[in-house]
């Protein structure tokens, strides 16, 4: 079968690329890939609408700057296709993130494998690379942990095999949660309890420690209730925002009586981490 290629130039791209994929992801797309400006979606030929698509990114015209165009991907370059949006992504010597149908990697601590339906959270966005390298700096081993905003599972995976123990992953997208049981069965992952919701069902949950790579937004509206969410000398990492975006989101942190520890920083995106 042929597929229609949708490329998406969305800004600002993050907060842009989140929602108009969630949007997207009602329709018949299959898959999503992260590009530099935005990203690409896909579908299968007979099932796509310009217009059902056009009309589905008319709704953010008012919050976002959106172009999009298509073009067919003929059947026998689809795998060549999907093969070449995936590479696979190495953390220093510690983490190799690979799909299915890459080889295994010898030399590092993690292998970790993730079916490339969304490129956000198969480690080749920033944000997931620095939560990551944050995360294997943090003794979470059988202490609980939250992956806040899961997107595929990978944060989830990385801490299980790291020694974390029980962890919950939540996101609110359907795909996202779909994805996340997918890839912790990949990874032979059984500690792992995932929820489709946002941060109203953290109620009465206590953490070690608390991943969450979403949005500035969200991160400045749900603080309070991860500051509530963990334990007395728990970590709580925040990423997917600018560097631009530290000061405001440090002071809120700091006005909630958490310790800021470090930030970290790469191509302009950031990470924080804080201790309670």
């Amino acid at each position: 079968m042929n597929y229609i290629e949708v490329s998406i130039t969305v800004e600002p791209k993050l907060e842009g690329s989140d929602v108009l994929i969630a949007a997207l992801s009602e329709l018949a797309f299959e898959s999503f890939t992260e590009t530099e400006t935005g990203f690409n979606a896909y579908i299968q030929e007979e099932e796509y609408s310009e217009e059902e698509t056009k009309l589905a990114l008319s709704d953010y015209n008012d919050i976002f700057k959106i172009e999009f165009s298509s073009k067919v991907i003929p059947q026998q370059n689809w795998n060549k296709e999907w093969e070449s949006s995936f590479q696979p992504i190495e953390i220093g010597n510690q983490c190799h993130i690979r799909a299915p149908f890459h080889e295994k990697k010898q030399g590092f601590l993690l292998d970790v494998i993730i079916e490339p339906k969304m490129s956000f959270g198969t480690g080749h966005h920033d944000t997931t690379q620095l939560m990551i390298r944050i995360l294997m700096l943090l003794n979470v081993k059988n202490r609980p942990l939250l992956d806040m905003g899961c997107g595929t599972g990978v944060l989830a995976i990385v801490a299980s095999m790291i020694g974390a123990n029980p962890i919950n992953a939540i996101d609110i997208n359907d795909w996202s949660f779909e994805n996340t049981l997918e890839n912790l069965s990949k990874n032979n992952i059984n500690n792992v309890i995932v929820n489709k919701g946002d941060a109203q069902i953290l109620d009465g949950k206590i953490f070690n420690t608390i991943l969450a790579n979403i949005n500035k937004n969200v991160l400045l509206k749900d603080m309070k209730v991860y500051k509530k969410s963990l334990e007395k000398g728990g970590n709580l990492v925040l990423s997917g925002f600018f560097e631009t975006d530290i000061a405001e989101l440090k002071d809120k942190a700091q006005n909630l009586g958490l310790k800021y520890e470090d930030s970290y920083s790469s191509n302009q995106w950031a990470a924080l981490h804080f201790t309670n």
